[in-house]
């Protein structure tokens, strides 16, 4: 079918449709929701069979839903309403939540349903449960909606006016998740900023400083005066509750054009004089052993990778090849593997050039240490999404494993035409060729894993349940029995030598940093308007053609006409 995705942005679950969709042969456009009169614009051109909504933060204009059948993907099971679901899911502590696929009709949230699914909710903020179960759910409810759609089957079931299950609820306000500091358990602040976590951010003060709270973990064996902060680690602070501490691991100031950023950094002053309290829950870096298996585990917040953690993972990395094992599992967070370098940190610099430049420099020291290691084997373990450089460090690895339920985005292009350094013009190559290598860094579209692992950027898919530690382990262990385990490993390093003799690992660097250092120090500015505009979520004025091939080419198939819904 022909499908237009309307979304408010292109985000983590209009990606993973727009390729699932796509890896089943339907022909997929995407349109930002910007304007109602451009919505009946990309309807007109498009003329679609179905129109699928995502994420949405307003109605779909009448004449298009009457005219075109329009699904809209709400983030609750039927009969929840309301703009703020998954909020209110998980402040009130919710057990069991989910995703709901709808007809879309002159009421928010209550027209006939299509498909939905259920999942247990789990203690995570709201951007990593709708980053998971919440996309997979959608995922399986939208694909179920489609199929019966292309079938012909039965029209969708409206739900009764009368039925128990309709809950109305309205937006989850910052007075609705206010922290009692005086009086609320761990396990309620926790719920109270998972709840707001990505957006809006919980609203309370620090230091006497308004501020919006994210990234919060519980504190193990940390007590204090209630509301008070007693300790840091890693960029986060700790602050008391009744029955114990919760780490806080990024604010947001409240005065305009302020950043999110570490906790520690923010506050820097005053952390300086508290006690660190190293593994008391909060560690972006932790390493395990399990026998002959080495497991280097990393999760930096929305998969940002600053200076200092690029320098921190370099040195946890070196550690842990002086370990005796034969096998190194890189195995990054269940949100995120890696984005690259953090834009976040380079906007708060007195020089964003020089930063950039520093940060670029600490993440190839990284995959150049990766690159280089000869004597066991090292297997990055992609369980989250990854995006531009990130991509390109799980490719300095031996080997790649992926979750079936990732989207890669292996291009920069889209931040301001950046080049991109980690050496892809060394690793990409290698593992899907120089055709495919140019391609699959100039069309700038989301990739999932089956398409990865037929380009080469994957090599192992892996389900959920093969992503457990003991599963991985299990899987690592079999490599290292494997005959001729000895002879992999001898010949990777005759490979590498012969890669270096052809071409030094140095030479791929500084040109990759040529590009670099003009993107950040050049006449052209493109990467740091598109990098404020990013980081300032200043809204689209309009779809890029990327993703919008319905604007980026007039439809030449023969007239259509609109497909009325049933």
């Amino acid at each position: 079918m022909r499908i237009l995705l309307l979304s408010h942005s292109f985000n983590s679950l209009t990606q993973r449709l727009h390729v699932e969709l796509r890896e089943r042969d339907h022909e997929v456009s995407v349109e930002l929701d910007i304007h109602a009169d451009v919505t009946r614009e990309s309807v007109a051109l498009y003329q679609p069979d179905l129109v699928i909504a995502p994420f949405l933060k307003r109605a779909i204009p009448e004449d298009v839903w009457r005219n075109v059948r329009c699904l809209i993907v709400h983030p609750g099971p039927p009969g929840d309403r309301g703009p703020a679901a998954l909020d209110w899911a998980i402040l009130q502590g919710t057990t069991e939540w989910g995703v709901t696929v709808l007809q879309a009709d002159g009421e928010f949230d209550a027209g006939p349903i299509w498909a939905f699914r259920t999942f247990p909710m789990r203690r995570a903020a709201k951007s990593s449960v709708y980053r998971n179960e919440v996309t997979q759910c959608a995922v399986e409810a939208v694909l179920e909606a489609v199929a019966a759609i292309e079938a012909g089957r039965p029209t969708p079931q409206p739900m009764r006016a009368n039925d128990a299950r309709i809950r109305v609820r309205g937006p989850c306000r910052q007075s609705d998740r206010a922290i009692d500091w005086q009086h609320d358990t761990t396990e309620t602040v926790l719920r109270k900023i998972n709840s707001a976590d990505g957006m809006p951010g919980l609203v309370d003060s620090l230091f006497f400083q308004d501020v919006r709270l994210f990234d919060v973990h519980e504190a193990r064996e940390i007590s204090g005066v209630p509301g008070t902060v007693v300790a840091q680690c890693d960029g986060a602070l700790a602050r008391a509750t009744v029955d114990g501490a919760v780490w806080i691991g990024h604010v947001r100031p409240l005065a305009p054009k302020s950043l999110k950023r570490s906790a520690a950094k923010v506050f820097a002053e005053q952390a300086a004089s508290l006690p660190r309290r190293p593994d008391c829950g909060y560690a972006p870096i932790q390493y395990r052993e399990h026998g002959e298996v080495g497991e280097l585990q990393f999760s930096f917040y929305n998969g940002a990778m600053a200076s200092s953690d690029c320098e921190a993972l370099l040195n946890a990395y070196r550690a842990a090849l002086a370990r005796p094992t034969k096998v190194l599992l890189l195995t990054g967070g269940f949100d995120y593997w890696s984005n690259g370098i953090h834009l976040a940190e380079i906007e708060a610099a007195d020089s964003a050039a020089d930063e950039s430049w520093r940060n670029i420099n600490a993440i190839d020291d990284l995959a150049r240490a990766i690159i280089e290691t000869t004597d066991r084997l090292v297997i990055s373990v992609i369980r989250g999404n990854a995006g531009a450089g990130g991509v390109f460090l799980s490719l300095a690895a031996d080997a790649v494993w992926a979750s079936d339920q990732i989207v890669l985005n292996p291009h920069y292009k889209d931040m301001g035409n950046l080049f991109g350094s980690e050496y892809w013009t060394y690793l990409l190559p290698r593992r899907a060729g120089a055709e495919n290598a140019t391609r699959i860094t100039q069309c700038r579209l989301p990739m999932g894993v089956a398409e990865a692992q037929r380009l080469g950027i994957v090599d192992r898919v892996l389900a959920s349940e093969e992503l457990a530690r003991e599963s991985l382990v299990k899987l690592a262990t079999g490599a290292t029995s494997e005959q001729g385990f000895a002879a992999r490993l001898a010949d990777k390093k005759r490979s590498r030598a012969a890669d270096e003799a052809e071409k030094p690992l140095q030479a791929y660097r500084d040109e990759e940093l040529r590009r670099m250092r003009l993107n950040f120090y050049g006449f052209d500015p493109s990467y740091h308007v598109a990098r404020y505009n990013f980081i300032h979520k200043v809204p689209k004025s309009r779809t890029p053609l990327t993703i919008a091939n319905h604007r980026a080419r007039r439809a030449t198939d023969r007239p259509r006409a609109m497909v009325v819904p049933s």
